[in-house]
């Protein structure tokens, strides 16, 4: 796991609302991820086209990904080449694998009264950090070996290349469908049905290999966001310019989305500048809040605990959730005379959620701002005894 140490820029200026942007993103994260049953409809996905706010969550957590990369990269700069690309490499191949790692935790499952393997045969390949594990690394290959301008024609090329290959090699028909989707044809023939996601009914992963191009430029751009606030410091232009430019991103996206349309299950170009102009406009606005007019207390230290460990944090909040599944509660007995169990999440959910209140959207959210909250504790402990988990 790692947490990207974001040391002081050229002036000497430590920006603790990147901190705060980032643990803001992790723990939406983790609060949208644990959403039992019925919930409130800004908390679940586009079914297809458009965007809620929970669509801006990981391209907000791509985005953070990128910013952190701009003030580390002076350290990679001063190492040996080899040893940098070595070190980029090996975070990216430790993410992807912690990520299929966390796809098959906790490796047993309850099978008629007996805990047995869970089979690699069924075992989804991508997902969440295996994505972020994938763009960071050629977004951090790419900005490493050729620098912020050239960069940023490359994820130009990557956006525009994206489109053109969509339409040409997707369906002519509704080349933006999930079944005209050319990555959904390539993802099952790479991958297998057998190891991709089937959360839309059929095989299609929204993490797919297609759609990890996109992602890449996401990184890029938020390494550009980040190394413009590195080098400009603390001053007013900074801000001024970070909220134009978020303004003529977010334009852009929606434009683009005319013929384009922003979707994050395929990860469309335009879903890209929409988000990170939503992205560059939140972190002007925390730049401004918490830099010049000095916010601080109990919100963006909050959030400051989660940016301190964010992919830890992330990982823990899949782990202990599939481990609390494991443990089995004793819950009456079946018609069949079979004796019948529970858990301890989803004996909290229905014994301590749902009698609060009378709506299940009321009770789904107590749930996931319970999980928040408990991480949130783990979080400000590690970030207390200073304890930061890295690859």
């Amino acid at each position: 796991m790692t947490t990207i140490a974001q040391p002081a820029g050229n002036s000497g200026q430590r920006f603790f609302s990147l901190d705060v942007f980032r643990g803001a993103t992790v723990a939406f994260m983790i609060l949208v991820n644990n959403q039992p049953g019925a919930s409130y409809a800004p908390l679940h996905h586009a079914k297809w086209h458009g965007c809620t706010p929970t669509d801006l969550v990981f391209p907000f957590f791509l985005f953070a990904v990128g910013n952190a990369l701009a003030f580390v990269q002076p350290k990679l700069e001063a190492m040996d080449r080899s040893a940098a690309i070595w070190k980029i490499v090996k975070r990216g191949l430790l993410i992807f694998l912690i990520g299929l790692l966390l796809n098959w935790f906790p490796f047993v499952k309850w099978e008629n009264n007996e805990l047995v393997g869970k089979s690699f045969e069924t075992l989804r390949i991508f997902g969440v950090l295996q994505r972020i594990a994938l763009a960071y690394l050629f977004g951090a290959l790419i900005i490493y070996l050729f620098k912020a301008r050239v960069s940023f024609l490359i994820a130009a090329l990557l956006l525009l290349g994206y489109w053109v290959l969509t339409v040409m090699a997707g369906d002519a028909a509704d080349p933006y469908s999930l079944e005209g989707f050319w990555g959904t044809g390539l993802d099952r023939a790479i991958l297998g049905e057998q190891h991709m996601y089937k959360g839309e009914g059929v095989a299609f992963d929204p993490e797919g290999i297609a759609s990890t191009i996109p992602s890449i430029a996401q990184v890029i751009l938020g390494f550009l966001v980040g190394d413009y606030i590195r080098q400009k410091g603390k001053n007013a232009d900074m801000v001024a310019n970070l909220f134009v430019a978020g303004v003529v991103l977010w334009l852009a996206g929606m434009a683009w989305g005319l013929s384009f349309p922003i979707n994050k299950k395929i990860w469309t170009s335009s879903y890209v500048l929409y988000t990170v102009g939503l992205a560059t406009l939140v972190l002007a606005t925390l730049i401004q809040l918490i830099e010049f007019r000095g916010w601080k207390g109990l919100v963006p230290n909050f959030f400051d605990a989660f940016g301190k460990n964010p992919l830890f944090i992330y990982v823990l909040s899949g782990v202990i959730p599939k481990l609390m599944w494991l443990i089995r509660i004793p819950n009456g007995v079946a018609v069949t005379g079979e004796p019948q169990f529970t858990n301890p999440l989803t004996w909290f959910f229905e014994a301590v959620c749902k009698p609060i209140s009378n709506r299940p959207e009321n009770a789904a959210l107590l749930y996931s701002l319970s999980l928040v909250f408990l991480l949130w504790l783990i979080a400000w402990y590690m970030n207390k005894r200073r304890w930061y988990v890295r690859v």
